[in-house]
C-alpha cells in the first residue's frame, strides 16, 4: 500500500463506527466513511469544529461548531490547495492522492533532466475534479496541460488552485466537457499527450446527461486513451475508489492495452492515522510508466 504520509497540514487522528476524525489545518472535522468499520478511540473526539451528517434523501449538510475560515488554504510541501466544505462532504481535495501527486512529479522531473531534457511535456488530467494532479503537472514544468471535468463549479476550483500556486504563466487549458466525447475528439484530431491521469467515478454524467457506469466504460475509455499516447509515454495512471473489482484488475486493463515498454504497478493507496498502526484504506490504483 502506498501510504500518504508527508502531510503536515491534513491528519487523521483517529477512525472508528463510521467515521474519521480529520485535522485539516488546524480545523476538526467529522466525516462518514464506508471503510471504518472498527471502534474509535472515544477519549480523542473532542472539541470539533464541524460534523458532517448524512440526508435519507441524499447529500447531507454540516453542522458547524465553529466556521471555516474564508480563504482557507492548505499546503502539500509547495503545493496549495484551496479547501471547500460541500454538501457532499468533499472537502476540495482528496488527501490521500498526495502520493499519486509526488509521483507524477517526480516522473515528469526525471524526464526533464534527462537526455530528453528538451522535449516538450504534454499532460491530460481526465476527471479531473479541483486539479490536484493538474496542480502536480504544472508544478513538474509540463509544457501544457490540459484538464477535463464535467462540473463548471469544479473546474472553477481548480482553476483557483492554479492561481493560489502562482501557475497562471504555464500553460493550462480547462474544459467543460464529457471526459469520452473529448477524448474521442482529440484522437480526430491527431493529438498526442505524454502523461494521461484519471480518477473515474463509479457513476456520473456528463454536462448533456452522458451515461458513466465503470465496470461498462472504463475498458473502452482506456483503449481510446492509449490512442493518444506519444510514441515516448512517460505515465498513464489510474485512480480508482470502486470496491467492485480489484487493483490487478486495473493494471490488466492497461497492461492488455499498452504496447509500449515500461513498467506495470497497482496497488492500494491510504492514510496513516496519527499515533497509531492502523491504516485507512481510500483507493486502489494502477500506472504504467517508461
Amino acid at each position: 500500500m502506498l501510504l500518504a504520509d508527508k502531510w503536515k497540514d491534513y491528519k487523521i487522528i483517529d477512525c472508528g463506527e463510521g467515521e474519521k476524525l480529520e485535522n485539516i489545518g488546524g480545523f476538526l472535522v467529522s466525516r462518514p466513511d464506508s471503510q471504518v468499520i472498527w471502534s474509535k478511540q472515544l477519549s480523542k473526539w473532542d472539541n470539533l469544529d464541524a460534523v458532517y451528517h448524512r440526508s435519507d434523501k441524499g447529500g447531507g449538510y454540516w453542522q458547524y461548531i465553529n466556521k471555516p475560515k474564508d480563504n482557507f488554504i492548505i499546503k502539500y510541501q509547495d503545493l496549495s490547495f484551496k479547501i471547500e466544505f460541500t454538501n457532499f462532504k468533499h472537502i476540495g481535495i482528496f488527501p490521500e492522492q498526495a502520493v499519486n501527486w509526488q509521483f507524477i512529479i517526480d516522473k515528469i522531473k526525471e524526464k526533464k533532466s534527462s537526455i530528453h531534457k528538451n522535449k516538450e511535456i504534454k499532460a491530460l488530467n481526465l476527471f479531473a475534479y479541483t486539479g490536484g494532479a493538474t496542480v502536480a503537472c504544472a508544478y513538474a514544468d509540463c509544457n501544457e496541460v490540459v484538464h477535463v471535468d464535467a462540473s463548471k463549479k469544479i473546474v472553477g476550483h481548480a482553476q483557483k488552485n492554479i492561481e493560489i500556486n502562482n501557475l497562471q504563466n504555464k500553460k493550462v487549458r480547462f474544459i467543460i466537457e464529457d471526459v469520452i466525447k473529448f477524448v474521442l475528439r482529440e484522437i480526430r484530431r491527431g493529438r498526442k499527450y505524454d502523461v494521461i491521469i484519471m480518477d473515474p467515478p463509479v457513476y456520473g454524467r456528463g454536462p448533456n446527461g452522458e451515461l458513466w457506469q465503470i465496470e461498462t466504460s472504463l475498458k473502452r475509455l482506456v483503449e481510446e486513451c492509449v490512442k493518444l499516447l506519444s510514441d515516448d509515454p512517460i505515465l498513464f495512471l489510474i485512480n480508482c475508489y470502486t470496491a467492485s473489482f480489484s487493483h490487478i484488475s486495473l493494471k490488466n486493463i492497461l497492461s492488455t492495452s499498452i504496447k509500449h515498454d515500461g513498467t506495470f504497478e497497482s496497488g492500494e493507496i491510504g492514510l496513516p492515522i496519527e499515533n497509531s498502526n492502523i491504516v485507512l484504506p481510500c483507493g486502489i490504483y494502477a500506472r504504467f510508466y517508461s
